[in-house]
C-alpha cells in the first residue's frame, strides 16, 4: 500500500540526515560552481574560495541567491546542464516583473514526484485513492506536481486544471474523489458551492493538500467544516522545484521539509544572520541534488519557524510552520506592520467568511485602510443599524490585534470575486504613485 512512505529516509536518525546533506552539498556546491559562470562571480566576488566549502555547516560563508538574481540571469544563466539535458520548463507568473523560469532533467522530475508522492501519504493515502488535481496546469507549477505524485503513488488521477466549478463539483461527485489538490481560496469556494447545490453529503473527500498561497489555521478549520474532510498545507515554490518541498503529515503540526532533497535554514531578513530554530526568520532553501536548476542558498521572502523534534507521526525531518508572512509583503500602513494572515484571523475569528479584499490607498499624507468583507447570510437583509453595530465589533476587534483602526465595510454576499487561482487579497493602491 503506502509505498511512498520511506522509512528508511523519513525516520532517518538526525546524524544520519547531516551526513547524507553534507556528502549531497557538497558535491552539489562545487558542480554549480563549475558549471554555472554567473554563480561562480557571485562566490568569487564574496571572496569565498571553493575549497573553503567542506560540509554543510560551510554554507553560511557563501552568498545569498534572491529573485534579482534569477532575473538578471534570465533566461539560462543559471542552468547547471547542457540545455539538451533539460526536457520541461516551468515559470512563475511574472506578475512583478521579469518571470522565473525553473529546468528539469528527466531525474529532476522524478525527484519531484517522489516529493508530491510522499506528500500524498503522509494525510494517510495510497494507490487507492482517487486525486483530483484542481491546481492550474501549464507553466505553474502546481498541477503538474500533484498529477505526477499521484501517479507515481499508483492513485487515480482526475486533471482537472483550476476553473469550471459545475464540472469540478461533477467529478469529484461521480469519481468517488477521495483528495482535492487546489489552492485553500478555491477549496473554500468549492465547499461554498457544494452546500449551495446540496451535494456536499454525497462527496466522498477525506483530505485535501493546499498551497500556493498563504492560509490561516482559520481557514483550515473552515474549510475542513464545509467540505467534512481533514486540510493539509503542501509547500513549494517554482525556484526550488514546485511543491512537495515540505508537507504536513496526520498530526497537522508543521510541515515537514523534505531534507534528504533540500537544506532549509531562517535568517533575519534584515541582516541576513542564520537565526536557531524556534526563531521567527525567513525561509532560506538550498537544492541538494537538482541536476537542472539548483539554487544556493535561495531566499524565499516567507517568514516561518522551524521545529527540529522529531513529529508525532515518526518523521525526524525538520518541520516549518506555515508561512506567517512574507518579508515583501508586509503592509506597512501609518508606520505599523501588517499581514493579511493577522486580518483574516480576526475575520473568520468572529464567524465571518473567508471572502475578503484589503484596500490601502493615500490622501495627501495619509494611508487610508479599508477592509471589505461578505456579511453571513444570516446578517444579509438585516437592519442597517444591526449592520453598523457588526462592522464596529469587528473594527475593535481588528484594532486589537494590529494597534491601528481600519474602516470596515460588510457587503453583500458573494459580491467579492471569486478566485479559481491564487486570490487577490490586497490592493495597494499607494503603488500606482
Amino acid at each position: 500500500m503506502k509505498k511512498y512512505f520511506q522509512p528508511e529516509i523519513e525516520t532517518m536518525p538526525k546524524e544520519e540526515i547531516r551526513k547524507l546533506q553534507n556528502e549531497l552539498f557538497v558535491k552539489q556546491f562545487h558542480r554549480v560552481y563549475e558549471n554555472v559562470p554567473y554563480y561562480r562571480a557571485k562566490v568569487d566576488a564574496a571572496g569565498v574560495k571553493p575549497e573553503e566549502i567542506r560540509s554543510i555547516s560551510d554554507i553560511s560563508k557563501l552568498p545569498f541567491l534572491t529573485k534579482d538574481d534569477l532575473r538578471e540571469a534570465y533566461p539560462e544563466g543559471l542552468l547547471a546542464v547542457p540545455k539538451q539535458d533539460v526536457v520541461r520548463i516551468h515559470s512563475t507568473s511574472g506578475t512583478t516583473g521579469k518571470r522565473v523560469v525553473a529546468f528539469y532533467t528527466q531525474h529532476d522530475l522524478d525527484l519531484w514526484a517522489d516529493c508530491t508522492a510522499r506528500a500524498i501519504v503522509a494525510t494517510g493515502g495510497s494507490e487507492d485513492d482517487v486525486v483530483q488535481v484542481s491546481y492550474g496546469y501549464g507553466l505553474f507549477t502546481g498541477g503538474a506536481g500533484l498529477n505526477d505524485g499521484a501517479h507515481k503513488l499508483g492513485a487515480m488521477t482526475v486533471p482537472m486544471s483550476s476553473g469550471n466549478t459545475d464540472r469540478q463539483l461533477q467529478f469529484m461527485e461521480d469519481m468517488g474523489v477521495t483528495v482535492l489538490c487546489c489552492t485553500p481560496s478555491y477549496a473554500s469556494f468549492l465547499g461554498e458551492s457544494a452546500i449551495e447545490r446540496g451535494i456536499r453529503d454525497k462527496l466522498s473527500l477525506r483530505a485535501g493538500i493546499f498551497g500556493a498561497e498563504a492560509w490561516t489555521e482559520e481557514m483550515r478549520r473552515d474549510i475542513e467544516d464545509k467540505l467534512q474532510m481533514k486540510a493539509y498545507d503542501i509547500y513549494g515554490l517554482t525556484e526550488i522545484s514546485g511543491p512537495g518541498v515540505a508537507f504536513e503529515c496526520q498530526e497537522q503540526s508543521g510541515m515537514h521539509v523534505q531534507e534528504d532533497h533540500f537544506y532549509v535554514e531562517t535568517i533575519d531578513p534584515k541582516t541576513g544572520e542564520v537565526l536557531p530554530p524556534g526563531s521567527k526568520g525567513e525561509l532560506v532553501f538550498t537544492s541538494l541534488d537538482k541536476e537542472a536548476f539548483p539554487l544556493i542558498r535561495y531566499r524565499t521572502k516567507d517568514i516561518c519557524v522551524l521545529n527540529p523534534e522529531t513529529c508525532a507521526c515518526g518523521r525526524t525531518h525538520i518541520r516549518m510552520s506555515k508561512p506567517m508572512g512574507r518579508s515583501d509583503d508586509m503592509l506597512i500602513i501609518k508606520g505599523v506592520n501588517v499581514f493579511p494572515s493577522q486580518i483574516e484571523t480576526v475575520l473568520l475569528n468572529e464567524g465571518l467568511t473567508p471572502n475578503y479584499q484589503i484596500i490601502v490607498d493615500r490622501v495627501g499624507s495619509s494611508d487610508t485602510f479599508d477592509v471589505l468583507v461578505e456579511m453571513p447570510e444570516e446578517l444579509f437583509g438585516d437592519t442597517i443599524a444591526a449592520i453598523s453595530k457588526r462592522e464596529k465589533e469587528i473594527v475593535s476587534s481588528l484594532k486589537s490585534m494590529l494597534g491601528i483602526v481600519a474602516k470596515v465595510r460588510l457587503v453583500e454576499p458573494k459580491s467579492i470575486q471569486r478566485s479559481e487561482g491564487k486570490a487577490v487579497r490586497v490592493i495597494d493602491k499607494r503603488k500606482l504613485y
